[in-house]
C-alpha cells in the first residue's frame, strides 16, 4: 500500500518535470537561433574589417582573416572624417536628450497632475502619432523645417528629436503615480508656484526615469541615419551613421572600408548599452510596477 501511494505521488511530478524540460528546451533553442541570426552578420563585418579585398573574395566570410590588415581603419579615420561625424553626433545627442527630457517630463506632469477639457484629446493625439507611419507626415515635416530655415543645419534634427512620444509619457506617468500629491499641495501652500513644484520636487524625484529614457534616446539618435541624411546633407554636418554612406558610395565603396566603418560606428552604441544596461532595465521595471 505504501509503495503504491508513493508511486502515485511521484507520477505527476515526473510528468510536470518533463513538460517543464521541453518548454525550457524550446525557449533555449529559440533564443539560440535569434542569437545566431544577430551574431553572424556582426562577425562577418568584424572579420571583413581586417581583410583586404582579395581576402574577402577568396576566404570564407565567417573565417577569421589569415592576416590582419589595419589599413582599413586608417582610411576610415583619415579619409572618412570620422571625428567630425563623432562630434556632430555628440552635439545631437546632448542637446536632443536634454531638451527632450525637459519637454517630456513637463508634458507628463501637466497631463498627470491637471484635469482639463482637452486632456483626452491630447493623449489621443499622442497615440495617433505613435501608431501612424512617419512617412505619411514626412512631406509636411520637411516643409515645416524648410520654412523655419533650419534645413541643412544641425538644428533640424534637434527639433525633430526633441519631440516627446507616448512611451516616454507612459514611463513618466508610472513614476509620478509614486509621488504623493501632498508634496505638491505642501509646496503650493508654502508659496511656491507650479513651476517650482515641478522643477524642485517632481523632476528630481523622477531621476531614474529620466536616466533610463535619456540612455534610450541617446542610442536612437546615434543609430538614426534617415533624419541626418535627409535634413543635413552637407559634408560638414556628417554624423557617425551618415559617414557610412560615404563608404558605400560608388566613388569610394569597398566592402573592407565599409565593414571597418560599421565597426567604428557600432562601438559607441555598444559601449553605452553595456555600461548602462542595468539602469535601462531597472528604470523601466521600476516605472512599470506600482507599489
Amino acid at each position: 500500500m505504501k509503495v503504491d501511494v508513493g508511486l502515485n505521488r511521484n507520477t505527476p511530478a515526473i510528468s510536470f518535470n518533463r513538460t517543464r524540460f521541453f518548454s525550457l528546451a524550446a525557449r533555449y533553442v529559440l533564443l539560440a537561433a535569434i542569437c545566431v541570426i544577430v551574431v553572424i552578420p556582426l562577425l562577418i563585418a568584424i572579420f571583413s574589417s581586417f581583410k583586404t579585398s582579395v581576402q574577402i573574395g577568396l576566404e570564407f566570410s565567417l573565417r577569421p582573416p589569415s592576416e590582419f590588415n589595419l589599413d582599413n581603419y586608417k582610411i576610415v579615420f583619415t579619409q572618412g572624417n570620422i571625428f567630425t561625424g563623432f562630434l556632430n553626433s555628440m552635439i545631437l545627442v546632448v542637446v536632443s536628450v536634454v531638451v527632450n527630457a525637459l519637454l517630456s517630463a513637463m508634458t507628463a506632469y501637466c497631463l498627470n497632475r491637471f484635469d482639463f477639457k482637452l486632456k483626452k484629446v491630447i493623449l489621443g493625439l499622442f497615440v495617433v502619432g505613435m501608431i501612424m507611419p512617419a512617412m505619411i507626415t514626412e512631406i509636411s515635416r520637411f516643409t515645416v523645417i524648410k520654412n523655419l530655415h533650419l534645413y541643412n543645419t544641425i538644428w533640424a534634427p534637434i527639433v525633430i528629436y526633441a519631440a516627446a512620444n507616448l512611451m516616454q509619457l507612459y514611463i513618466y506617468f508610472q513614476f509620478m503615480e509614486k509621488i504623493p500629491r501632498s508634496l505638491d499641495e505642501s509646496a503650493l501652500i508654502d508659496g511656491g508656484n507650479y513651476f517650482t513644484v515641478f522643477w524642485k520636487i517632481v523632476f528630481p524625484l523622477m531621476a531614474p526615469a529620466t536616466a533610463t529614457l535619456a540612455i534610450i534616446k541617446a542610442v536612437d539618435v546615434i543609430n538614426d541615419m534617415y533624419v541626418p541624411y535627409l535634413y543635413m546633407p552637407s559634408e560638414k554636418l556628417r554624423t557617425l551613421t551618415t559617414t557610412l554612406m560615404y563608404f558605400s558610395s560608388s566613388k569610394f565603396g569597398a566592402w573592407e572600408y565599409l565593414s571597418a566603418a560599421i565597426v567604428v560606428v557600432m562601438l559607441p552604441t555598444l559601449l553605452i548599452y553595456l555600461i548602462f544596461q542595468k539602469y535601462i532595465f531597472a528604470g523601466i521595471v521600476a516605472g512599470a510596477v506600482k507599489e
